[in-house]
């Protein structure tokens, strides 16, 4: 998206003309640190123009709400509702723009392919918070970790939800329902016994996996575009694809390269190491289903090696928005406060 780069040069027009072009009706406006200043909208402007203010300081508002770059869309969506508001700019921790969350009207955008939730996970490792709740029915401001995920992708227009349940299942049956107060329609599979982060697929009746479908952790929060992911598994072909997300890990020494006669070819103090991490959501064509057993364990990774043995591929999407995978103690008291 355009921003508008406001010095002593800047001019009106040049504000309308970028306005014009992103077509959205937001300009975001920023200093040369990608700092941002403020907005404007089309709102703004027509507001000017009925002022008389046709300066371009009277026409940015220089106070707008903004959402940290770690909020869930969702929640950013849901203030806008709250609000009546279209646009929300996104900032970073040091109030650089980050990006904007537009809040366009979904009721009429529909996705017929299901969603699968693996929401059966004992959550040990958070220890006595999921002692009497199922993780993904943890509270995030207000809500189940589950409510967001559901809401979030339900944005993108996906409405079928298959949740495989096993740990206090009825827990999330309960709060959940037949999904129709949330604008969704959910079906339930009761593992019957612990069977992995993809062995519950081999319970899922064939017939409601007719076409290609999503496949996603029960304990993700992530901005990512469902649907944009939805439509790259589509046209690439695989049999699988795969969310990924880009993470560093710096290390705490310095990094001696060497020859093998033993002299340093150079020396790099505490670099950083790019990996990319499983994000716990997936899209499949039907044909996964012959590679999983009914009432038998496998986990994710697993499934994905023996696609590669069929001699198909495993595309992979990078995930460049915000993402968190809740399986820390450290991760929810991050999320939740």
């Amino acid at each position: 998206m355009n921003r508008l780069l406001l010095n002593s040069f800047t001019t009106l027009d040049q504000a309308l003309r970028q306005l014009d072009t992103n077509g959205n009706g937001f300009l975001p406006v920023v200093d040369e640190n990608e700092k941002l200043i403020g907005i404007i909208t089309d709102g703004d402007v027509r507001k000017a123009l009925l002022r008389n203010e046709l300066t371009l300081n009277q026409i940015i508002n220089s106070n707008p709400i903004t959402a940290k770059v770690s909020e869930p869309r969702v929640r950013i969506m849901q203030t806008l509702r709250e609000l009546k508001r279209r646009h929300m700019p996104v900032v970073d921790e040091h109030g650089r723009y980050a990006g904007v969350v537009i809040l366009d009207d979904f009721s009429e955008r529909s996705n017929t392919h299901p969603v699968v939730v693996m929401a059966g996970g004992l959550g040990t490792r958070l220890g006595e918070l999921t002692q009497h709740t199922p993780k993904p029915m943890l509270p995030i401001h207000g809500k189940p970790i589950l409510l967001h995920i559901v809401e979030t992708i339900r944005s993108f227009g996906f409405r079928t939800f298959i949740f495989c349940l096993n740990y206090k299942a009825h827990v999330i049956q309960s709060f959940f329902g037949d999904g129709s107060k949330f604008g969704v329609s959910i079906q339930y599979i009761f593992e019957p016994h612990r069977m992995g982060t993809a062995g519950a697929l081999g319970l899922i009746d064939r017939s409601l996996l007719t076409d290609g479908f999503m496949v996603t952790n029960g304990d993700i929060l992530t901005s990512l575009n469902y649907e944009d992911f939805f439509d790259f598994h589509l046209k690439g072909g695989a049999l699988g694809t795969m969310c990924v997300k880009r993470q560093a890990f710096q290390l705490p020494y310095a990094n001696v390269v060497v020859d093998d006669s033993g002299n340093m070819i150079s020396l790099e103090e505490k670099p950083s190491i790019f990996f990319n991490v499983n994000a716990g959501i997936y899209a499949f064509r039907p044909g996964i289903l012959d590679l999983v057993l009914p009432n038998v364990f496998l986990d994710m990774p697993s499934l994905l090696v023996n696609i590669q043995r069929t001699g198909d591929v495993v595309k992979t999407f990078c995930i460049d928005d915000y993402w968190i995978d809740i399986g820390q103690p450290q991760d929810y008291s991050k999320i939740s406060s």
